[in-house]
């Protein structure tokens, strides 16, 4: 209530000052107490015999009973790539601007036992692989879902899922999540909302509403809240990039090469950005004019009509080729397109319970291949952005280490191209590196990844990558020679051709003669009559790696997920079995073990 909204009170604005502050800082029992007070002063001072002037307080007052302990709030975050910690950071600190007791804890650094004793929850948390939870998250949910979960009567919890529709299994780790804690007894805060790649700002909408449902209206007057520091506004990140300078982009795979890899150097100066070994950077891309054509081309619009992108009036050429995914298409492309065509596939695509034969379709139609196949006539433009995916960054593994680049940032990038439908796809980024000259900018953000940074220096590491997946071992083993460390390293690295894709060759051998890396194992998957990857390699060397593992090291593993990544981890486990003399599931144990303390890392895309 302000001084205007005040009725009739009579008081002066300096009475209503002093009040107004008085009546903020009480207790809902001190106001009760403060009300009969002024009562019997108004009585007294009306006269009325029975509460005589001298009698302002009670003879013999009250204490007031203390206030009720403030709930707590717990902000719990499982991320691998990084969007769910920032979010969960992000809601801890809103809280904590509202006046509410608020912390955010990384689940792998929590104590799952404790569940039993919170008062309020708010879990962020991503989907990976076939609906798992995020590897530093394994124990968590492990433990949640066993017999020894406490009953969380008492709780209460809201449940911020990530994924991304294009996979089966949808933000799953976030519903399973979601149900287990109501078994327990936990009570809901508020429905789970389950978030695609391009809907983070609907999660941190929603995460502001439960929040906001949390404070009380006095938690934190506004004047007592924090103010943003103005240098925030300055910090370079996805909504405010950095326009970095390219200082090096060359191709440096060997003549012949079934691909191109490129390394690409980009001054950092001016932009207060660090990172460390293991981080990613994140890349703002757009789609190539030649591909916004043929797409307005197959739609039958025109570039130069107006469409609203975020409110604003844009050129639709111009909102897809900035703005909209306009290559690979999602579920939600497909039900939209479904509803415009009145197409019987389209519509039998779209049923939740085609979900496998969805992400199977989906590999082989983009955006243009659906629009040409099941064409939509008199099409307007909004109608048609309505149900296109907003355009990500690209993150790419860091391949070096800042202080022995002296700030600057290096990339290790393969140029994606494939033929698709009788037509040639590129990627949004590296599609159009080649283009880029020295001196041109990239507008690029840091993208911390906590999980896969280094141990400590006297710590052994063995780092397993194939292809672009060798990138941030570049940068672990630039920054360990120039610490000095005393840990040994191994790196164990895959690609098709030994004569045309060893990536970083001379910069291996230089690392190893100077003692900065101890063992290279490269395996070339074409170049003999069997092909052979770093999986085979990984059981061929199974007891040099279980008498590594045994000693302490960690094991790293960088590259790709959907094959690469479970070859490995299955050839560990055989690699486990067959050293360490165990049974195939004591040695899956060990190695779950191994992620759960915190010593298997992966980056897999």
């Amino acid at each position: 209530m302000s001084k205007s909204d005040f009725p009739g009170s009579g008081l002066s604005e300096a009475q209503w000052d002093r009040l107004r502050a008085l009546a903020t800082s009480l207790t809902p029992d001190q106001s009760a107490w403060v009300a009969g007070y002024f009562t019997g002063y108004a009585d007294a001072a009306r006269g009325r015999p029975e509460m005589p002037a001298s009698g302002l307080a009670p003879a013999a007052p009250q204490a007031p009973a203390p206030p009720a302990a403030a709930r707590t709030l717990t902000v719990l975050y499982a991320s691998e790539t990084g969007n769910g910690i920032e979010m969960g950071e992000e809601a801890a600190a809103y809280a904590a601007s509202l006046g509410l007791a608020a912390t955010a804890v990384d689940v792998e650094d929590y104590q799952p036992s404790r569940l039993k004793d919170e008062n309020d929850l708010v879990i962020v948390t991503s989907t990976h692989g076939e609906g798992d939870p995020p590897q530093p998250a394994l124990g968590f949910f492990e433990f949640v879902a066993g017999r020894k979960a406490p009953r969380l009567e008492g709780v209460r919890f809201a449940v911020l899922a990530l994924g991304d529709s294009t996979y089966e299994f949808f933000c799953q780790a976030g519903k399973t999540l979601d149900a287990r804690l109501e078994e327990l007894g936990a009570t809901r805060l508020a429905p789970r909302i389950d978030c695609d790649v391009d809907q983070l700002k609907d999660g941190r909408t929603w995460a502001r509403t439960v929040i906001e449902g949390l404070a009380s209206p006095a938690a934190a007057p506004a004047a007592a809240r924090p103010a943003t520091p103005a240098s925030l506004a300055e910090v370079h990140g996805e909504a405010n990039p950095f326009a970095a300078e390219i200082v090096e982009n060359i191709v440096i795979t060997g003549r012949g090469s079934s691909k191109e890899t490129r390394h690409i150097e980009l001054s950092l100066a001016g932009s207060g950005l660090g990172y460390e070994p293991g981080d990613a950077l994140g890349v703002i891309g757009r789609n190539e004019k030649r591909v916004v054509e043929a797409l307005l081309a197959a739609a039958g619009l025109d570039g130069a009509a107006a469409v609203r992108v975020d409110e604003c009036p844009v050129p639709l050429a111009t909102a897809l080729e900035r703005h909209f995914e306009i290559g690979a298409t999602t579920p939600r492309f497909i039900a939209h397109w479904a509803a415009l065509s009145d197409a019987a596939p389209l519509k039998a695509l779209a049923d939740s319970a085609e979900a496998a034969a969805r992400v199977e379709w989906l590999k082989t139609h983009h955006v243009i291949d659906i629009v040409r196949e099941f064409p939509v006539a008199g099409l307007d433009a909004q109608s048609f952005i309505a149900g296109l995916r907003r355009l990500q960054p690209r993150l790419y593994s860091i391949a070096s280490s800042a202080a022995a680049q002296d700030g600057d940032v290096h990339l290790t990038i393969s140029t994606v191209r494939y033929s698709l439908n009788g037509s040639e796809r590129c990627g949004v980024v590296s599609g159009g590196l080649g283009a880029l000259a020295e001196g041109t900018t990239l507008p690029v953000y840091v993208r911390p990844t906590p999980h896969f940074h280094l141990p400590a220096d006297d710590v052994p590491i063995i780092m397993i990558g194939a292809g672009t997946g060798v990138a941030p071992y570049r940068g672990f083993v630039q920054e360990r020679q120039l610490r000095g460390a005393k840990g040994r390293s191994w790196l164990i690295f895959g690609d098709r051709n030994f004569r045309t894709d060893f990536l970083y060759q001379a910069e291996w051998q230089a690392h190893q003669k100077a003692g900065g890396l101890s063992l290279i194992d490269a395996v070339f998957s074409r170049d003999g009559a069997r092909k052979v990857y770093v999986q085979d390699r990984v059981r061929e060397r199974a007891m040099d790696i279980y008498a590594w593992l045994e000693e302490g090291a960690h094991l790293y593993v960088c590259g790709d997920a959907d094959g690469m990544a479970p070859g490995v981890q299955q050839a560990l486990t055989d690699a486990v079995a067959t050293a360490g003399q165990r049974s195939a599931e004591a040695a899956a144990d060990y190695v779950f073990g191994l992620q759960k303390a915190g010593r298997y890392h992966k980056d897999v895309y």
